[in-house]
């Protein structure tokens, strides 16, 4: 925690308590660690809905959680089986916990990942390509929240003896132990790898931000331009989540391919085409056909991970633009594939209000080491 929060701030740090052995203890040794500073714990648990037993495994948790001193909040999110089943869970997960934190007032939340996560996600990750060897950052920034990490150097092992020595129990998801899942099975395997050389990381993402600072511009219509015929893997990822409003990289064989010599493309949710009369090189727009469906055009609605609604007005949603384009063809002197992916406002008759007052705020790649040791 004194590596991941500045020390002169009174600590306030919402957790993501799923009631297991790992995030359990998480929460009570946050809680020591703000108690002793004079500050505040929150533990958020996600409901997932997925099992009968989830809803009343949250109370239990949040039981657990009062009886030492902890508030908690219960978020029900009432997912449904199907198709990716894990992502699906994990992005709404992530996506709840940090609404929630931001609406309670908390700038930090911590997840309880350990030191043999980090092994079964480095090796997942390596097997997905060149570049994937990386494990989970100890810090990292998501829109609004900071997400910290600050069990990866301790052994699920560890964590559990500590919970037993205090008298604190937990629950076990049998998901846990099903092999249909990759995790599980690099688990049972002892498969795990350690992650790469971070000196090499940081040099990597150094000539990515040097070579983005030189041949990349990126424009609050969600879009950008690169001049130049190919770029570092690192930085056409980047640019690819950005553009994307992904959280997470697409396959780092596809990128590898791609960066090699610049060329027409679809990755990652991305069009990659020439610039045209936009400039010299490569545009990178939002491809219309994987934009999000349109949401309500409430106050600050977000849109397809990429947009804020800045103004509140008498719409009734606020999505892509679409065949729309066509009405507004010439617009700010922009290509058509960049008019259809970005928002519009549409009233209950279908009536377009373009542009909309929107504000382009996708998930920034950020320092994973943002303080000095």
């Amino acid at each position: 925690m004194q590596r991941l929060l500045p020390q002169e701030a009174v600590p306030r740090v919402a957790v993501a308590a799923s009631g297991g052995a790992d995030s359990t203890a998480l929460a009570l040794l946050t809680q020591e660690y703000c108690q002793n500073r004079g500050g505040v714990v929150l533990a958020l648990i996600a409901d997932h809905g997925l099992r009968e037993e989830s809803a009343s495994e949250a109370r239990l948790t949040a039981s657990r959680l009062a009886a030492r001193g902890i508030e908690s909040r219960i978020l029900e999110l009432n997912l449904r089986h199907g198709p990716a089943m894990q992502e699906r869970a994990r992005h709404a997960r992530h996506n709840a916990l940090a609404k929630a934190a931001v609406e309670a007032g908390f700038l930090y939340l911590a997840f309880g990942h350990h030191h043999d996560d980090q092994l079964e996600t480095v090796a997942m990750r390596a097997r997905r390509g060149p570049g994937g060897a990386e494990g989970m950052a100890g810090w990292s920034a998501r829109n609004e929240v900071v997400l910290i990490r600050p069990l990866l150097d301790i052994r699920s092992a560890a964590l559990r003896e500590y919970l037993r020595e205090i008298g604190m129990e937990w629950v076990e998801d049998p998901s846990n132990q099903s092999v249909k899942f990759e995790r599980v099975r690099i688990r049972q395997a002892s498969a795990g790898v350690s992650p790469g050389n971070s000196a090499g990381r940081v040099a990597q993402e150094l000539e990515a931000a040097d070579f983005l600072a030189r041949h990349a511009r990126l424009y609050p219509e969600g879009y950008a331009v690169l001049d130049a015929a190919a770029a570092p893997p690192a930085a056409l990822s980047a640019l690819l989540r950005t553009i994307g409003g992904r959280a997470f990289s697409p396959r780092q064989e596809a990128v590898h391919r791609i960066a090699a010599c610049l060329r027409p493309a679809t990755l990652g949710g991305v069009r990659i085409a020439p610039a045209g009369r936009l400039g010299p090189g490569w545009l990178l727009a939002r491809e219309p056909a994987a934009c999000a469906p349109p949401v309500p055009a409430a106050s600050h609605a977000f849109w397809d991970e990429r947009f804020v609604l800045s103004e509140p007005q008498s719409m009734v949603s606020f999505g892509a633009l679409g065949h729309n384009a066509a009405k507004f063809r010439g617009f700010g002197g922009l290509p058509s594939l960049v008019l259809r992916g970005m928002p519009a406002l549409r009233d209950a008759r279908g009536g377009v209000m373009f542009p909309a007052p929107a504000l382009f705020c996708p998930p920034m790649p950020a320092t994973s080491r943002p303080f000095q040791i």
